[in-house]
């Protein structure tokens, strides 16, 4: 198959991610540009990588390069019209967390996509190490027995000067706090276990940092299975930790990291009686493959040269934003909120703050 031409539009701290784990898959790819208003930013991210071709504007970038594939690791607020100009280009697009800062915007963006491509793939690099497609692989085959109970706890911390910056801790702009912007990676792996949700009751807080947004939020989900789940979201603790927890019928899983993980951050405790069948299953299941970039962009180019839509879609993308924004519409209305509440004529399909937060 000949390589897929690809640009990089952004190139901030993320972007460096994207262009290593581009460059390692080489014989599939060739980065062919990139794209920054920063002229100096570009010069520095281009000679890095070794990026021949640099633009200031995306729309030159696509005339002039035509690309297969663009990633975009632009900030939030321009995550839209970046997106959507490179799909009626023509190019499938690899985009950062969140996709878009609202509902409405993402299904714009999916219907811009065309059953045979161009295509759309947020970024939700935890699908893809190897304990989750083993434990996803376990839930399958009814190894676990029925989801009971979640944990999910994104506990970080981020300094007022963090905030600082133009563009973080405002809703037109970054779409939320750390509900939508760092615990969505937890949150949407909880999501991929659980699976679709019908209820949530929330609470959102601002409790140590000047911004817009919150910086605190916790919330109680039920799923369409029968399994409730607790999620906690903070960038007001010293102690950072990314934890998941997942009690099934038949045994405990349990992930602790930060930002990424690898086999050793898994653990299972079965149930009295469940011990060989489960432990067998878990040692049998996929092993080696951390929850890097690299391992879902494999992902993304090997569905590309099979002419399929690479994954994160943008339904799968979609249940996890509207858990964000259910989370959000519980905690400003102080209501339990179901999926059809974030209807078109909801004020939380248009802006994650609705008709504005409840400070």
């Amino acid at each position: 198959m000949p390589r897929i031409r690809v640009a990089i539009v952004g190139t901030g701290n993320i972007a460096h991610f994207h262009a290593e784990s581009l460059l390692a898959l080489a014989d599939d790819v060739e980065v062919v540009a990139a794209v920054d208003i920063d002229a100096a930013r570009l010069t520095t991210f281009c000679s890095a990588h070794q990026i021949a071709h640099r633009y200031g504007d995306v729309e030159e970038m696509l005339t002039s390069q035509q690309p297969g594939l663009v990633h975009v690791c632009t900030p939030p607020g321009l995550h839209h019209a970046q997106v959507l100009r490179c799909l009626e280009s023509g190019a499938s697009v690899v985009v950062e967390k969140p996709p878009t800062l609202t509902l409405q915007e993402l299904d714009d963006l999916a219907a811009a996509q065309r059953a045979d491509g161009p295509w759309l793939a947020t970024v939700f690099q935890h699908q893809f190490g190897s304990g989750a497609q083993r434990l996803r692989s376990m839930v399958a085959d009814g190894v676990l027995g029925r989801p009971l109970l979640g944990v999910c706890n994104t506990t970080w911390l981020r300094t007022q000067d963090y905030f600082d910056a133009p563009w973080r801790g405002r809703w037109d702009t970054e779409g939320g706090g750390p509900t939508m912007g760092h615990g969505i990676h937890q949150i949407d792996l909880l999501s991929t276990i659980l699976g679709d949700w019908t209820e949530v009751s929330a609470v959102a807080r601002q409790q140590a940092r000047r911004m817009e947004t919150e910086d605190v939020s916790l919330a109680h989900v039920t799923f369409a299975n029968g399994a409730v789940a607790s999620i906690i979201n903070s960038v007001v603790s010293p102690r950072e930790e990314s934890y998941l927890r997942f009690d099934f019928e038949r045994a405990t899983v349990e992930l602790t990291h930060l930002y990424g993980y690898g086999d050793d951050d898994w653990r299972i405790t079965p149930a009295p009686g469940f011990e060989e069948r489960v432990s067998a299953a878990w040692k049998a299941g996929s092993h080696g493959v951390t929850s890097s970039h690299g391992a879902q962009f494999r992902a993304v180019i090997q569905s590309l040269h099979d002419g399929t839509p690479p994954p994160v879609t943008t339904a799968d993308a979609r249940r996890t934003l509207q858990l964000v924004a259910g989370i959000y519409a519980s905690a400003f209305q102080r209501r339990w909120i179901g999926p059809a509440d974030l209807g078109p004529g909801s004020p939380y399909y248009s802006r994650m703050d609705g008709d504005g937060a409840r400070w």
